[in-house]
């Protein structure tokens, strides 16, 4: 008799060790190094007691290193689809409703996020106390305030607004 819990098919090494989800979204081939970020993106903290697995840096085929988010009992709107694109050019979101995915698809750039990015420039209109919404038109490598014109390819998760 065997141990399955030693080897079964020899690459257990490269194995991604993380139990499957019965229901909600697993969030695949982000760029290793921003599992975090994803989450801040999500507005999830584990406050609200939603079962949360993160892998970062595992080894990738498609990816040199990749982090891999599973959020139980959450399916993403369109809109954290997209934000999430900014941050997670490459990654693939999985639905998954009774162990099974459902859906899978990978993230798509937006032309335009709304609502969700701060502007760095402390003169631009949408960082005082007018009611304007934040507007960035998305860039190849960044994306433009559409109000100011100030471009950000860097950090763009540190302007994620929580």
């Amino acid at each position: 008799m065997s141990d399955d819990h030693d080897h079964h098919d020899g690459n257990d090494e490269h194995e991604l060790r993380v139990s499957k989800i019965r229901d909600g979204t697993v969030i695949d081939h982000v760029r290793g190094g921003q599992a975090l970020n994803v989450l801040a993106i999500l507005g999830i903290d584990g406050s609200e007691g939603e079962g949360v697995s993160v892998g970062m840096n595992v080894p990738s085929d498609r990816l040199a290193r990749k982090d891999i988010v599973k959020v139980e009992g959450r399916e993403l709107s369109q809109d954290e689809v997209d934000v999430l694109s900014l941050i997670a050019p490459d990654a693939t979101i999985n639905i998954v409703r009774d162990f099974d995915v459902v859906e899978k698809h990978r993230v798509e750039r937006p032309d335009i996020v709304e609502g969700v990015l701060s502007c760095p420039n402390a003169g631009c209109i949408t960082t005082g106390d007018e009611p304007v919404t934040s507007r960035f038109t998305v860039l190849e490598d960044g994306v433009r305030c559409a109000y100011c014109g100030t471009i950000v390819r860097e950090e763009i998760a540190s302007l994620i607004d929580t």
